[in-house]
């Protein structure tokens, strides 16, 4: 094995029988496990980073592609802090987190000043049904260097069965139901990375586990009991410091799931129930890894790092060390930060100096590298682009920091459809955009907004 693992297994959960019916185009571009989420979840929901299957892509919606401070715009809602996890939507409800109290432009406060919110807004009108609050277990890294470009409320919560799950880095796990009553809160460590950049990562489900990445409080993957926060299996290794990429799961057939997590210079693959590693496989992408997982038809597509960046594609499945045999191709064009996604046999991602990409799925040829137009970058702690393009209806949606959301064809010649401005938020939009229905929810560090056509209003 490439990588070396340590499992601390209690005994397993028994397992849920998952729905069977599911429409064709979501078995295109998504694994078995988007129908593994939950029974209640319907198919306009978005229930976690990157919505269902954590694929960036909604197979129904019909967004629109133009919108304004006065147009399309069906409501937009104050929030009671900073973030740049993503909202998540299950049924009339939208859950996102904030933080408040330190790191928010009070150079005076301190650490024990900082407090994490699970807000609840109602989908229709953008009301908060609630706003829960907790206060930061000590000690927290400090607001310096790189942690002020994404502060203390990264991680896209989760959500099934009329529950909601966080992950507030070492403040841990918590479980909340929908009327915001905290079921449980479990602690997944206090370690820092050695650059100290805080969580990166989002919580995922599996059945009856809530999965976590949390490479930089305690070099672990965990698997908690989602209905009590009992862990289940601790998956430990120091390889996996500066790990913040959310694990994804794969289908491979014959009733095998495998939980896939990217790491600096390795690729993972774990049997969910257990925490056992399967195999393994070499990327040569060294640094930190911050992008999540990209699978489609049993390939799966790893790209970030820093200085040696990259994007490798993996056939699924094997055992032990597959770097001989998996490894399909490998391309130093990469994504620093946001997410790739697979449409048909492309794949895609805006990277974080915000050039449009295009690689052929199977050969890793580049098929276009595309500047977005009027975006520079600013050097250090300045990447135009944190957040993962998303796919609907044909179009690819793009969101940067300060310039707004692109939308370009997903298709293999780089054709802008439209840029959409917010101007009155001059604020960090970091957040990757979510889909529900024929609305799209975006969030920056002072509002979420919903856009969506007139006749939708």
């Amino acid at each position: 094995m490439t990588g070396t693992v340590t499992q601390d297994v209690a005994q397993p959960l028994n397992n849920h029988t998952h729905p069977s019916n599911r429409k064709a185009i979501l078995m295109k571009f998504l694994s078995l496990t988007t129908i593994l989420l939950a029974s209640t979840i319907h198919a306009a929901d978005w229930p976690q980073f990157r919505g269902p299957g954590g694929s960036g892509i909604s197979a129904e919606a019909k967004v629109p592609t133009t919108w304004s401070d006065t147009q399309n715009l069906l409501w937009k809602t104050a929030l009671p802090g900073r973030g740049s996890s993503s909202p998540i939507i299950c049924g009339e409800r939208v859950f996102v987190t904030s933080y408040s109290g330190y790191g928010d432009g009070d150079e005076t406060a301190t650490p024990d000043k900082l407090l994490r919110h699970l807000v609840c807004l109602d989908r229709a009108s953008g009301k908060i049904m609630w706003d829960q609050t907790v206060a930061a277990d000590l000690p927290e890294d400090a607001y310096s260097g790189f942690l002020t470009e994404h502060g203390y409320a990264s991680s896209t919560p989760v959500t099934d069965d009329g529950r909601v799950y966080v992950f507030f880095g070492k403040t841990g796990a918590l479980a909340y139901d929908f009327s915001g009553k905290q079921l449980w809160k479990v602690s997944l460590g206090k370690q820092s990375s050695k650059r100290r950049w805080g969580s990166g990562a989002s919580p995922l489900l599996y059945k009856n586990l809530l999965i976590v990445n949390a490479a930089d409080e305690s070099r672990a993957i965990h698997a908690l009991d989602k209905l009590t926060g009992k862990e289940v299996w601790k998956a430990a290794s120091d390889k996996l410091d500066l790990s913040f990429s959310t694990p994804a799961l794969m289908d491979c057939g014959n009733g095998r799931i495998d939980l896939l997590v990217a790491l600096p210079s390795e690729l993972w693959a774990l049997d969910p129930e257990t925490g056992k590693q399967r195999w393994s496989a070499l990327t040569g992408i060294g640094g930190n890894i911050s992008p999540s997982i990209a699978v489609a038809e049993g390939v799966i597509y790893v790209t970030g790092g820093f200085p040696q960046q990259g994007t490798v594609a993996i056939r699924g499945g094997g055992k032990d060390d597959v770097t001989k045999t998996n490894v399909l191709w490998s391309s130093e064009v990469a994504s620093y930060v946001p997410s790739p996604i697979i449409s048909g046999r492309n794949l895609y991602f805006v990277s974080d100096q915000a050039v449009a990409t295009c690689l052929d799925a199977k050969t890793g040829k580049v098929i276009y590298q595309e500047p977005l137009p009027g975006i520079s970058s600013s050097g250090r702690g300045g990447k135009p682009v944190y957040a993962s393009t998303i796919l609907a209806n044909g179009n690819l949606y793009a969101q940067t920091r300060k310039k707004g959301l692109f939308v370009f064809k997903a298709a293999p010649q780089f054709a802008l459809v439209a840029q959409n401005n917010l101007v009155g938020d001059d604020s960090d939009f970091n957040a990757t955009p979510a889909i529900s229905g024929d609305r799209m929810f975006l969030r920056s560090n002072r509002f979420i907004y919903c856009v969506g056509t007139k006749a939708d209003r």
